[in-house]
């Protein structure tokens, strides 16, 4: 009787409960998003010599995956809010994994272009609802630490896809570089559907004096003002877009420029230009760190913060392409794979700290869709159009300009990040 019992109980289903587990999941599937987005750069050579592109549809590669988050990261946001983080995390996840891999029987450029546009499509709410998850699971005063220990994934997948592609496609031929990268992914993925999902935050607010509140749903146009007329997310978005500019041309174009100044092989160019990139996985967790750490003492520091890491980025960039050449350059360029990213943890903070908790993968999917119009989208294709006029070289010396503007719009937002917070932060202790 008593196997009989056992076999007929309900089976419970595993569920992954831990924040630091969810968290682990998290980072893997974010190292696994870059992975897959930046594979490509290190094609470039394979895909020019059997097909005959030129330098602007390389890029054009690379910007296929941020048109596509643009269009899509705001409705998806909008379905990761409202409905599902772990449900909606899940199928990005696999969607961007098989088309990645479809991507390996692709057999010509607008093919592989429509499948980099489905790529993108799977990761358009992805950077959104894992920080949304991340700002549910962990305290406001750790969460540019842990986001600086989660963005570390970027650099990490970038380097990892841009050095694998290298030696793979040198090796095996660059389909196979594009079916193999996919396949872990895919089983990451499957697995983040038995996290355990938090529970949707109502879209209310409070009016009335402390002794008497009142609980009221907000309105669509409340939210939209709330959103669209906060200045300090205008700066802090349109300086974390001058910045990814220069990260994301630097990932596409540093292993080109290696090869082509140095003569080497792609795989060694691939490695090169993945090391500089990789060392941003030291730049995103200090940076969060710091800006976390100054923030008891200085309430606007998570833009103060961005605003200095990025003028530093700037004064970098510009001795390396201008002063500089061979082992003296790869060291300055190391020390901008430091400080090129350091920025991220407390700009992405930020988009958390000023905004209803409602919303928050909202507000993320604005900043997405900012940085991708006016950064990731144009750096590529601009950098690749300016190297086919005047040269890759002269191309590469535009960038310190970028980094120079992201430093003052971050200074400006600085001076309007408390007035925003503040009611944010009344209304996290109402709820609680």
């Amino acid at each position: 009787m008593d196997s009989i019992n056992n076999s007929s109980a309900p089976k419970k289903r595993l569920v992954i409960s831990s924040p630091y587990s969810i968290f682990i999941l998290l980072f893997l599937l974010y190292m696994f998003d870059y992975i897959d987005r930046m594979v490509i750069v290190s094609l470039f050579p394979f895909l020019k010599l059997e097909w005959g592109i030129t330098d602007t549809q390389c890029g054009l590669l690379v910007s296929a995956v941020y048109w596509s988050i643009l269009i899509f990261t705001l409705p998806v946001s909008i379905l990761i809010d409202r409905w599902s983080r772990i449900k909606s995390i899940g199928i990005m996840a696999v969607l961007w994994s098989v088309a990645t891999l479809i991507g390996a029987f692709t057999k010509n450029f607008g093919q592989l272009f429509a499948v980099r546009t489905a790529i993108g499509l799977g990761e358009a709410g992805y950077a959104p609802g894992g920080t949304a998850m991340i700002s549910a699971l962990f305290p406001k005063e750790k969460r540019a630490k842990i986001l600086g220990i989660w963005n570390a994934s970027i650099p990490l997948g970038s380097a990892l896809g841009i050095a694998l592609g290298g030696i793979i496609a040198d090796h095996f031929g660059w389909r196979h570089a594009l079916g193999i990268v996919a396949i872990p992914g895919l089983f990451i993925a499957l697995l983040f559907f038995y996290a355990r999902d938090y529970e949707t935050v109502a879209l209310t607010r409070f009016t009335g004096d402390k002794n008497n509140q009142t609980e009221l749903k907000m309105r669509w146009r409340e939210i939209a003002a709330h959103l669209l007329g906060n200045k300090t997310l205008l700066f802090n978005n349109l300086g974390f877009a001058a910045n990814t500019f220069v990260t994301t041309a630097m990932m596409t174009w540093l292993p080109s420029y290696f090869q082509r100044t140095e003569g080497i092989s792609m795989s060694s160019a691939s490695t090169k230009g993945g090391a500089v990139m990789l060392l941003a996985i030291i730049g995103a967790p200090l940076g969060g760190y710091l800006a976390d750490k100054w923030l008891k003492s200085r309430r606007n520091a998570r833009l103060l913060f961005p605003s200095l890491s990025s003028c530093l980025t700037a004064i970098l960039l510009f001795i390396a392409f201008m002063f500089v050449r061979g082992n003296a350059q790869y060291a300055v360029l190391l020390a901008v794979g430091v400080a090129a990213v350091s920025f991220v943890p407390a700009a992405v903070a930020v988009t958390q700290d000023v905004v209803h908790p409602g919303i928050r993968a909202v507000s993320l999917s604005l900043c997405v869709i900012v940085q991708h119009i006016l950064g990731s989208s144009l750096g590529p294709p601009v950098i690749g159009a300016l190297s086919d006029a005047f040269g890759l070289e002269t191309a590469l010396t535009f960038l310190p300009a970028f980094a120079l503007l992201a430093g003052i719009l971050f200074f400006v937002g600085s001076f309007f990040y408390d007035s925003d917070a503040k009611p944010v932060e009344k209304l996290e202790a109402l709820t609680k």
